[in-house]
């Protein structure tokens, strides 16, 4: 840590314990670098920061540096910050002090200039330095006003002035290239307090969406080739699929056993990491969607021994004791062929079953709700998630409705997250409440939706992100954008089988960044 105090102010303002700020850590050597992060709290404003001492010298720009030498900006001298603090990008939690979303706007390095002692200049009230950034360079000055915290900063006249020149024109991040529009929506990284300071970031996707490779060419041919039975070679895997050629679903062309092994290898490299390290609860169609189907959930006896499988050693006598856990593309295809059509994975990681790692919220549409009723609600979700700073992505299930999952930090149990959806929910049902019905049975609904909160719990589960459902034309549940919500051609079962891979080869899955995001929920 910092061994002087300087940033005992800093800390003073900040429950570690809640915000993924970082607490500080040892300064570093030789280094004279600075950083302007775009910070929006109750106010936007940038945090204009020095690399000196030890620590990063700060002041917060209502309306930014600017490179225009006309322009006279207020600069309010704040706490110094420690100097992990330099390329910290994402969300302090709602509550905390500061607040809001945070990127890093600029960086360079920088030089004092007219003083050998810069720590003194600062105390005498006025600084000229140099700056080499990717956005500001050249000449600035900071002027102590009339007090001790309001300050002016100017850019001289040079050669790398610009008049007119607002640093509102270029939001993007020169760390990620993003916005503060897009850091809130997914931080890609925290900071956790009460480790060492080089261990304080964590990455808020840790498994990238593309670990797991879709079979080569080679394999699919070998696919096609196949007779209506028989043993495809995957990835390392001999997998026995059976009545290839049986329709499982009435679409016109009829979809085969085998297009739906093709699109579960196919699409394994987006789906995979909602499924693996979770058990997995399977409804099984294998006579196709035009018969009954039913549940599936313990691991039957002539699974391949390959299969990665989990002993629950709390079930009961009644209950299941062993769960597929689908994390390669053979577990898939091997689903599949098993005619697993939908995949529900646990919301909980193994071996912490206890502990969610996402929060659900499912809007279930009754008889009389319209799909129009439905994107009305999410909307609102939209919106109650927005003010509340957390981030979370909305997902069409392939059939009806719509349902919104919310990644949240480990240590949290289902009582925690179900009373946390519980709440909003009931804020948004309070908004439209001609549309909502909290009554369990669907016959005492009288054809309103549900807001249901109750899939917060053990073993109680959603339709995984790119399963299949079973109707006709074999729709798929497709995680969206908050944007698409106002998309006039948005319908709930708008991609199938034979359409969404087109799709994720043009715009990738918009929930994958939120996937292992350690989110605090703020309290209601």
């Amino acid at each position: 840590m910092v061994t002087d105090d300087r940033l005992a102010t800093y800390r003073a303002k900040r429950d570690f314990s809640a915000t993924s700020e970082p607490a500080g850590g040892p300064p570093a050597d030789g280094a004279s670098r600075y950083v302007v992060q775009r910070h929006r709290a109750r106010r936007t404003h940038y945090d204009f920061r020095l690399e000196l001492d030890g620590v990063l010298v700060s002041w917060a720009v209502p309306k930014g540096p600017t490179l225009d030498p006309k322009a006279r900006q207020l600069a309010v001298h704040v706490e110094d910050h420690p100097i992990e603090y330099f390329d910290f990008e994402g969300v302090i939690p709602k509550g905390q002090y500061g607040g809001g979303d945070v990127t890093v706007w600029d960086w360079g390095t920088w030089q004092p200039a007219k003083t050998k002692d810069p720590r003194k200049a600062i105390e005498n009230g006025e600084l000229h330095f140099d700056l080499h950034g990717e956005k500001l360079s050249g000449r600035f000055v900071l002027v102590r006003r009339d007090d001790e915290k309001n300050w002016i900063l100017i850019h001289k006249n040079d050669e790398h002035a610009r008049r007119g020149w607002n640093p509102d024109d270029l939001p993007q991040s020169v760390k990620t290239g993003r916005t503060n529009d897009e850091v809130a929506a997914s931080p890609h990284a925290l900071w956790r307090s009460g480790v060492p300071a080089a261990e304080a970031e964590q990455q808020v996707a840790p498994q990238p969406v593309h670990e797991w490779d879709a079979p080569s060419k080679d394999e699919l041919a070998a696919l096609e080739k196949m007779k209506t039975t028989g043993r495809w070679a995957v990835q390392g895997h001999e997998v026995r699929l059976t009545n290839l050629d049986k329709v499982l679903f009435p679409a016109d062309p009829p979809i085969t056993k085998r297009d739906l092994v093709r699109y579960y290898a196919l699409v394994a490299p987006y789906m995979l990491p909602y499924l693996a390290g979770r058990p997995v609860n399977a409804h099984r169609y294998p006579d196709g969607v035009d018969k009954p189907g039913f549940w599936h959930k313990e691991v039957p006896s002539h699974a391949p021994d390959w299969l990665t499988q989990w002993h629950n050693k709390e079930a009961d006598e009644d209950e299941t004791r062993c769960y597929a856990v689908v994390d390669s593309v053979p577990a898939l295809v091997w689903m599949a062929n098993f005619g697993a059509i939908e995949l529900h994975p646990w919301t909980s990681r193994l071996p912490h079953v206890h502990e969610p790692s996402w929060a659900l919220i499912d809007i279930d549409p009754g008889s009389s709700t319209s799909f129009d009723d439905v994107l009305a609600l999410a909307r609102l979700y939209r919106t109650a998630l927005d003010h509340l700073s957390v981030a979370g992505m909305p997902k069409v299930t392939g059939q009806r409705g719509i349902q919104i999952w919310v990644p949240v930090r480990a240590g949290y149990s289902f009582d925690d997250t179900r009373d946390w959806v519980r709440k909003v929910s009931r804020a948004v049902g309070r908004t439209l409440p001609d549309l909502v019905s909290w009554e369990w049975y669907r016959k005492e609904r009288g054809g309103r939706a549900r807001l249901d909160y109750t899939q917060n719990a053990i073993n109680k589960t959603l339709v995984a992100p790119f399963s299949v459902r079973p109707t006709r034309n074999a729709p798929v549940s497709v995680p969206i954008t908050w944007d698409e919500l106002d998309d006039p051609e948005l319908r709930p079962d708008r991609w199938t089988i034979r359409t969404v891979l087109d799709r994720l080869r043009k715009t990738g899955d918009p929930l994958a960044p939120l996937l292992g995001t350690a989110q605090q929920l703020p309290k209601l």
